[in-house]
């Protein structure tokens, strides 16, 4: 098989690895699909890897026409050995609860991955007399090392605040937005430099276009740290769709430069979905990208941590287990709204044996699904569907929320700001106007929560001294529990 045959074969793996992406990212919008649509993206890229395996093996290919050294075999072998074997390791062994700090340490190695394609490929060429730097090339080189860089230590920083290992307040320190700006300029500056000289409209000593690309990588790394620093607890759900979004820009940038399809449809894929999903995030907190960005709130999980000490003014009513299991039991529709709290208990199964009792008792279940509970995008959806609770009963915030009005009871298990009712009310609350969850209308509201600590945002929650709620304090999935034998009792 001569080497055009096998090249036609290579773009075309790749193009139907491109499509099953494509499919795969349709697929992902409905919880009942979302297993295939990721089956199908992982079948595609194992196919577009192994392509790219056979392309690198010819000889006359672009990147190594004299075909690949026994030590650079090597390198790749330990290097799928490494990262796929810490990947399985960590897909195996993460808590769901930790998922929103995976993803971000995954954002973090695909941008900082695209970054080293781009800045590898520059510089071969730019050390190498004979080749000449297109404008283009200076271009996407350029744009994939600085959004790659800002994407590594942006998602370092998040995933820092996620974990804890950051304190998840707002963290501003002077010179904080100036440190920002010549960042900025910085990249913008050297971006204009490697374009010209790319143009031959100026000239540069030996090893200076290098030089500056290391300036602007060091630039971008240091405007990705301080970028994201300021930004609060309560907007990293959209942070994080963000840089998932400059991940895939980076990738797509990556594959101009190599003249990857594969790697440009699904980087552009990424790019666009987190966009969108930034988009849809800020909206559910009604609040603009730019605001989040530049004056994010929330103090993260620091709170003070109290038994039922009320941390809001008003009076706080508790509930006992039998007091919530009649009401429960004798309901025609209870709606469940799951929160972080569900996912820090593990949880969502004994929710799901509660839903499934009810409805055995001809009790109308829904589960009332927030587009910003938890701690990233779609964590509840996940949560919920892990534990195989039917689909057809999660019900996007939209689509519930007029039904709160004819629900008995409002099953409220760790969700918090979602369910504010002072983003509606109180126009000096950090989340007025943003769009919640309205189980104050529900006739009855139970909340399940282990103490009166705020939530993410900060803020204290009204519900919690609305006269309908009685607060059942308990881990969710031991309260949950104590429910269930409750409910079989009656």
């Amino acid at each position: 098989m001569d080497e055009a045959t096998i090249y036609t074969l290579v773009f075309l793996a790749w193009l139907t690895g491109a499509a099953t992406f494509v499919i795969g990212l349709h697929l992902m919008n409905s919880p009942a699909t979302a297993r295939s649509g990721n089956r199908i993206s992982a079948a595609g890229m194992t196919l577009a890897v192994l392509a790219t395996f056979l392309w690198l093996f010819t000889p006359g290919n672009p990147i190594h026409p004299g075909g690949l050294s026994p030590i650079a075999i090597g390198i790749i072998v330990v290097g799928f050995v490494i990262g796929g074997g810490i990947g399985l390791w960590m897909a195996r062994t993460v808590a769901m609860t930790a998922i929103p700090q995976l993803v971000s340490l995954f954002n973090a190695v695909g941008g900082g991955a695209a970054a080293l394609v781009a800045m590898d490929d520059y510089i071969r060429i730019a050390s190498d007399n004979s080749a000449e730097l297109s404008i283009s090339t200076a271009v996407f080189v350029v744009l994939g090392a600085v959004i790659g860089c800002v994407t590594f230590s942006g998602s370092l920083v998040a995933a820092g605040k996620l974990q804890g290992w950051v304190p998840g307040q707002p963290i501003q320190f002077p010179g904080n937005r100036l440190i920002t700006a010549l960042a900025a300029v910085v990249t913008a500056a050297g971006l204009v430099v490697l374009v010209l000289s790319a143009a031959g409209a100026i000239s540069l000593a030996a090893g200076a276009e290098i030089a500056v690309l290391l300036l602007i990588v060091a630039a971008a790394l240091i405007f990705g740290i301080t970028m994201v620093l300021p930004i609060g607890g309560a907007d990293m759900p959209v942070v994080i769709s963000l840089l998932n979004s400059f991940t895939g820009t980076a990738a797509a940038m990556a594959g101009f430069v190599i003249s990857n399809p594969v790697l440009i449809i699904s980087g552009a894929l990424v790019g666009a979905a987190g966009g969108i999903l930034t988009k849809l995030m800020a909206d559910a907190m009604n609040r603009s990208l730019t605001n989040i960005m530049v004056g994010g709130f929330g103090t993260g999980d620091n709170g003070p941590a109290g038994a039922t000490g009320a941390a809001t003014s008003g009076n706080v009513r508790e509930v006992s287990v039998d007091d919530a299991a009649i009401q429960l039991a004798y309901a025609q529709r209870v709606i469940i709204v799951p929160g972080y709290g569900l996912a820090v208990a593990q949880a969502q199964h004994a929710v799901r044996e509660l839903g499934d009792l009810l409805e055995s008792r001809g009790v109308d279940v829904a589960y009332a699904i927030h587009p910003v509970a938890g701690r990233m995008p779609g964590h509840m959806n996940v949560l919920l569907a892990e534990a195989n609770v039917p689909y057809p009963q999660l019900k996007e915030m939209d689509e519930i929320n007029s039904e709160f009005e004819r629900a008995d009871v409002a099953l409220v298990v760790g969700a918090n700001d979602v369910t504010n009712p002072a983003a509606r009310t109180n126009k000096q609350s950090p989340i007025y106007g943003m769009p919640i969850l309205n189980v104050d209308q529900a006739h009855s509201i139970i909340v399940i929560k282990r103490s009166m600590r705020p939530g993410y945002a900060g803020i204290d929650n009204e519900l919690y001294t609305n006269p309908k709620t009685g607060m059942l304090f308990a881990d969710a999935r031991e309260g949950l529990n104590e429910l269930v034998a409750a409910v079989k009792q009656v």
